[in-house]
């Protein structure tokens, strides 16, 4: 045998070592259905819980002043933590970049950053920027969308629905802006609807059925379009539900018909029984 071959079969037996724990780094970390990848979840869902509630905590003063110092070591301890998950996720995925601008990539990168950010700006005059790095910690409770198993469903929905819901909101938009306008001619100052922002801040308020009562109408017609907006805000505040149901429903019968297979290169699961390829990323399945 040359050498030339004894090194292609080196490399072949190194290159199959690697995928051989590569997949099983995989199956742990991003596979729900089998002893290790829940256990996996399991200890990511404790740790995420206990991060946000120490994020929580330590804006109590009382509490921050007798164990702020604790706190901070925990705080470090699960950055460490989120940091190692987030590089085992890249390098066992086939597409790191596709699994890193992927949504939950986004989210477990953001769940790091505000610790690292708030170490290199210590300074006093940037205190105010590093109590909101620090209170942007609190988005790892968006981590635990990816162990809800109807998260994908609830995507898929709201994702379908997003251009019936832009002309709703459009249509909303508009409506509040021509009953603003109307009781900023109807009204007076003294009543509080000294201009049209202010009119149609009124207008969101009474519509959405809230009724602070900062601001009242007083005269007649202000008093008749009030009940007009407020007997339209019932009937709009139905329509969103009405859309986001309607899709989910698709979503469902849709969700019902495939499989659940992960893809490895961006970790998305929900494919056709047929497909070969990731719709997401377009790896091989």
């Amino acid at each position: 045998m040359s050498i030339t071959q004894k090194e292609t079969i080196k490399r072949s037996v190194e290159q199959e070592s690697d995928n051989n724990w590569r997949d099983v780094l995989y199956d742990v970390i991003f596979k729900a259905d089998t002893v290790p990848g829940k256990s996996f979840d399991v200890a990511l869902i404790v740790i995420i819980a206990l991060s946000v509630i120490t994020v929580i905590i330590n804006t109590v003063d009382t509490i921050d002043q007798k164990y702020g110092h604790f706190l901070h070591m925990a705080e470090l301890v699960f950055t460490v933590i989120f940091t190692i998950e987030y590089i085992l996720r890249l390098i066992c995925c086939r597409r790191p970049v596709a699994y890193a601008k992927s949504f939950f990539g986004v989210v477990d990168l953001f769940s790091i950053l505000p610790t690292y950010i708030s170490v290199f700006l210590p300074s006093s005059h940037v205190l105010a920027v590093v109590r909101i790095i620090r209170v942007l910690r609190i988005f790892r409770v968006l981590k635990l969308v990816k162990y809800v198993g109807e998260s994908e469903l609830l995507i898929d929905a709201l994702r379908s629905s997003r251009r019936k819901i832009t002309v709703f909101l459009f249509s909303v938009i508009t409506i509040v802006i021509i009953f603003g306008s109307v009781m900023y001619i109807v009204e007076t100052p003294e009543n509080g609807f000294t201009n049209i922002p202010q009119s149609i801040y009124w207008a969101v308020v009474t519509l959405t059925t809230v009724g602070y009562g900062d601001m009242t109408p007083q005269t007649h017609i202000g008093k008749v379009l009030s009940m007009v907006i407020m007997v339209m805000g019932y009937g709009i505040i139905a329509v969103p539900t009405g859309i986001v149901t309607a899709e989910m429903t698709k979503a469902m019968r849709h969700h019902n018909k495939v499989s659940s297979n992960v893809c490895e290169g961006c970790g998305y699961r929900w494919h056709d029984d047929d497909a070969h390829y990731c719709k997401h990323c377009g790896n091989s399945l």
